[in-house]
């Protein structure tokens, strides 16, 4: 048996105890091999979710992560994408049970953000800029910053909070990583929502060129209340560090 197969025999055999284990390998050991390996990725899917953990019994979680480990095919080996891995199986591959919270895919999604936002790396050509000069620089969303949107409160669920129904409202956050690098997040309205997510696709804007765009977008607003409006907002989220000059050279 070639080396590879030889890899696949034993990865298969950490998956699957049912399996006859390599040549040469006694089957207390494979135990041994399986459980660390299991432990090691339950350890940093409880530490990535710990909030969707604490929804469960522990056998229930545990039953959870041992199908993700059993079935699903991981395409990175690293641990810090583990929990990318784990969404993308909640996502794709799990039929959600009657122990599963219908807000199960969204909580997931938020704590998975906010590793995303504690890991990041600050981009060379994004620096802070103070309230002066927002009108005069390009503008950028943070590398440091993602901005997403909930059907469910996510922001609160809990053990002891566990909503059955939607919002009435959608839930927009901006989840961001602020001067002292904790990972904080910012509740949103609808608006300054749709102006992070039109600044985000942008490399860098122009602080005319977005006073325009709100103009032109938000006909039934007066254009003095919006370019008013926008500057206030920009010197609140470019102090939280959500906002940063766009270096273009």
């Amino acid at each position: 048996m070639s080396f590879v197969k030889v890899q696949q025999n034993f990865m298969d055999c950490i998956k699957d105890p049912s399996l006859q284990p390599p040549e040469g390998i006694e089957a207390r050991r494979m135990t041994i091999y399986r459980e660390l390996f299991f432990n090691n990725i339950d350890g940093f899917i409880s530490n990535a979710f710990p909030v969707l953990k604490s929804l469960y019994e522990q056998q229930d979680w545990l039953s959870l992560v041992r199908k993700f480990f059993v079935t699903h095919d991981c395409h990175t080996p690293i641990f810090l994408e583990i929990s990318q891995e784990f969404l993308l199986f909640l996502q794709t591959e799990y039929e959600a049970t009657e122990l599963d919270p219908p807000f199960m895919l969204e909580l997931a999604h938020y704590e998975w953000l906010e590793l995303v936002v504690a890991v990041a790396q600050d981009n060379v050509r994004h620096r802070f800029i103070t309230s002066s000069d927002i009108e005069n620089k390009k503008l950028c969303v943070a590398a440091t910053a993602q901005i997403a949107q909930y059907a469910y409160d996510v922001q609160h669920i809990s053990p002891d909070y566990r909503p059955q129904e939607a919002a009435t409202e959608p839930q927009c956050f901006c989840i961001y990583r602020d001067a002292d690098d904790e990972v904080s997040f910012l509740n949103l309205n609808p608006l300054t929502a749709q102006v992070l997510a039109y600044m985000s696709q942008q490399e860098g804007v122009d602080y005319q060129e977005l006073v325009t765009w709100l103009v032109q977008t938000f006909t039934q607003v007066e254009a003095s209340v919006l370019r008013q409006g926008c500057h206030q907002l920009l010197t609140e989220l470019s102090h939280k560090g959500i906002i940063r000059e766009f270096m273009t050279k």
